[in-house]
């Protein structure tokens, strides 16, 4: 009994935490609905059964699409509790063979957030349509571009939501102003937008406790004020909750009345948001929140709006300001600019998330991705895309000036990235719930052609703002898909130009270079095989570290890999070459492991490694490249290996040889460090870390000479090989080919960060090798 109350507690304040993040968009859309609703040739139409329809139209919409899809449906589409588009295609790329992301490894699937135990399709036969998709590349890269395209779209949301919410809650100030000095509102609009991206890099935790409050408080004031309308105005509007009234409508407008729907579907724009952001909350939770506030709360103010207009209908153009009560006008004018700013952090913060999870899976330039511990759960900050959004923000709300046209933009938007949805989710129905196509296919005829239907009326809104939408989605879409074929290029060219095992056993444990102390982390995109990088090093430089790892980081699709299950170990050559081969495994919603921590891991993982593989492994001197070891889930990780902080003014200390690493050094050379490091102060906070070796009996003495010679190494110092290229597409290839990567790819590739800024890899410590790419 106590675990229930428990849980009923945690589901309570879940639901109250959603009101801040997730409905923030969708409590706000009474400001310009039944405006866009009445903007066209419809406002002929002054009859009572005309507002009805509207808001029959508006009630069932709601109904329909967030209440029986997104709640009832959508909210069990989740990947491991998580949601959004990226977690649907991560969803059927884990249940079938659609992927075209690189790097896939069988040993990927043994993770245990990979098989949901309640939708395991192993020992399910694949269905006819699900085998035609595996056995055809176009059908695997047009997928790829569906989710692309719904990627595209929320960038698109995100630079229209924070315009029109803004915009809309200071046009307010028209009815003050009787629509003298209007320019006045657009100026304020823009001081609010941008006050409100410059300080998007400080985080919202500081505020986020007020989110809430000033949601519930907006709802709770829209429904009060919607029920004053109601008894004031036209208590009989209650009887246009029937679907009768629609049939009314459509009769009386005709072609009029089915354009409109593009300012009725404005009504449940924001419900995507339920779904995406299901990661931080649960499903209970968000359904309690919408069932018993905000879809009561927003019924009762689109019936009194409804209420209102039937008896004034000249005040359509400012509908929502001219029903509210004179001595209420500033205390909520006030309350929806506050709403308004809650609704629009609320899609640039979906927009960093979708940004950073493209970027992760290699469908997006390299960006600064900012992490804070103190920040809410899963908030990212990337300064690019910040500025970026700020500026195409200010542009629209400028360039129109008019909430209507802003409008016609957001809808076709939404309307495109919820039929995106639907589409992947009845793919889902199929291959990851394992139902009858029958089942899939009726989920995508019933709502997607009701959707389809108000995406069409939304085209008919093209010319009058609709372009707008058209064209931040082909850029952005352009943007990744040119990003994703570029670097799928690019690692083709890796796989096809690796270095064969036969070259390297040929060359003897020396390699036939010059082994000198130290630790050499050369990055690869490559999961099995040496990269042509480091035969490039070795022929310009013929010298190399005593231990070299080759360094793999891929994300997988599952949100989080757990950090036991995260690093792969493996051996490149026999033992006495002192190679291993280190995957890293990160999930598309997790935070990267850099610095010193990420250093700390991979020696310790290596030394675990080492050791079982001469316990539990016979002819551990195989010259092969494949064996892979998940070492962290050895119950003797770390108990033969300790790991300590030094003071930072002493070197790895050599007064206990036989068991602790000892520095190979110069003193010219430890100097000369010294001499770096105060020349880079962020180097200075880096903490120094001592590795000390248990004294355990070993019964092969190799094991013991090994790891010391490791921890030797990395006394020594750690460097980082990353590969500097230069990617051009071949001379005879087709002109269209070598545009996108001449023209198109390199031009990102030399405006985006490098990869040692997103690795964070200190200056002093990196090398990087020059390539050239023919593609």
């Amino acid at each position: 009994m106590v675990e229930n109350k428990r849980t009923y507690k945690q589901v309570l304040l879940l639901a109250y935490q959603s009101f801040g993040i997730v409905f923030g968009d969708l409590s706000i859309s009474p400001l310009y609905v039944y405006r866009s609703t009445f903007s066209g040739r419809l406002d002929r139409d002054q009859s009572e059964d005309v507002i009805f329809g509207a808001f029959s139209l508006i009630f069932w919409t709601l109904t329909l699409h967030s209440l029986f899809k997104y709640v009832i449906i959508m909210l069990n589409a989740d990947d491991n509790g998580e949601g959004g588009i990226f977690a649907l295609y991560a969803l059927l790329c884990r249940h079938a063979k659609i992927s075209l992301l690189p790097n896939h490894q069988a040993a990927d699937e043994d993770l245990t957030a990979y098989h949901d135990p309640g939708h395991s399709s192993r020992n399910v036969p694949s269905s006819p349509f699900k085998v035609f998709i595996e056995r055809h590349k176009k059908t695997k890269t047009g997928l790829l571009l569906i989710v692309l395209l719904g990627t595209a779209l929320v960038f698109s949301a995100g630079v229209l939501t924070p315009a029109i919410s803004v915009l809309s809650s200071i046009d307010g100030l028209k009815v003050q102003l009787q629509n003298k000095h209007s320019s006045m509102a657009v100026v304020i609009a823009c001081l609010v937008l941008i006050g409100h991206f410059v300080l998007q890099h400080r985080g919202t935790y500081r505020v986020a406790f007020m989110f809430a409050p000033i949601v519930i408080v907006w709802l709770l004031s829209i429904a009060a004020i919607g029920m004053y309308n109601i008894v004031k105005w036209n208590p009989r509007v209650y009887q246009a909750l029937s679907p009768y009234y629609i049939y009314k409508f459509f009769k009386n407008t005709g072609k009029d009345g089915w354009t409109s729907l593009a300012g009725v579907l404005l009504c449940i724009t924001g419900t995507e948001a339920m779904f995406a952001d299901l990661g931080q909350f649960t499903a209970g939770s968000i359904r309690l929140a919408f069932c018993c506030v905000i879809f009561p709360c927003l019924v009762l103010q689109y019936m009194g709006q409804a209420a209102f207009l039937s008896k004034k209908f000249s005040a359509v153009p400012l509908s929502f300001y001219a029903s509210i009560p004179d001595p209420l006008f500033w205390p909520v004018l006030v309350l929806s600019t506050l709403a308004a700013i809650v609704a629009s952090q609320a899609a640039i913060s979906a927009t960093f998330a979708t940004v950073k999870q493209c970027y992760t899976l290699g469908c997006f330039p390299r960006v600064k991705v900012v992490y804070k511990s103190r920040w809410m759960h899963g908030q990212v900050y990337i300064p690019e895309i910040n500025w970026v959004l700020m500026i195409l923000s200010l542009a629209v709300t400028m360039g129109f000036r008019d909430t209507n046209r802003i409008a016609n933009a957001y809808g076709m938007t939404y309307m495109a990235l919820t039929i995106v949805t639907t589409w992947l989710t009845s793919l889902v129905i199929n291959f990851v719930w394992n139902q009858s196509l029958i089942f899939a296919l009726l989920f995508i005829l019933f709502f997607g052609s009701i959707e389809i239907i108000y995406l069409l009326s939304a085209c008919m809104k093209i010319p009058k703002g609709g372009w707008v939408a058209l064209m931040f989605t082909g850029v952005f879409l352009l943007i990744m898909y040119v990003w994703h074929y570029g670097s799928r290029k690019r690692y083709l060219f890796d796989l096809h130009n690796k270095v064969s095992m036969k070259w390297i056993l040929a060359q003897g444990p020396s390699l036939g270079i010059v082994r000198v102390p130290g630790i050499g982390l050369i990055f690869t995109e490559l999961a099995n095989g040496v990269p042509p990088t480091f035969t490039q090093f070795l022929t310009n430089l013929p010298a190399f570290y005593q231990v070299v790892v080759f360094i793999c980081v891929k994300t997988v699709p599952v949100p989080f890999v757990p950090h036991k299950e995260r690093y792969l170990i493996g051996r490149i050559g026999p033992k006495s070459y002192r190679m291993y081969r280190c995957i890293v495994r990160n999930g598309y919603k997790d935070v990267p492991n850099n610095g010193d921590d990420f250093e700390n891991d991979i020696v310790m993982s290596i030394a675990e490694f080492i050791q079982l593989e001469a316990e539990g492994f016979t002819n551990v001197d195989a010259s092969v490249d494949g064996w892979l070891a998940v070492v962290r889930t050895s119950e003797k990780f770390g108990k033969r290996l300790t790991m300590s902080e030094s003071d930072g003014k002493e070197e790895c200390s050599s007064s206990n040889p036989p068991l602790t690493g000892s520095s190979s050094k110069s003193h010219a050379l430890q100097k000369l460090q010294s001499m770096y490091e105060q020349e880079s102060p962020e180097l200075s906070y880096r903490p120094r870390v001592q590795f000390k070796l248990l004294d355990t009996k070993y019964k092969d003495r190799r094991v013991k000479e090994e790891l010391l010679e490791l921890l030797e190494a990395k006394c020594a110092g750690v460097s980082y090989i990353i590969g500097h290229n230069r990617i051009k597409a071949k001379w005879n290839a087709p002109f269209w080919k070598r545009f996108v990567i001449n023209v198109a790819y390199s031009f990102l590739r030399k405006n985006c960060r490098s990869p040692a800024v997103v690795l964070n890899i200190p200056h002093i410590c990196l090398i990087e090798v020059g390539m050239n790419y023919n593609l």
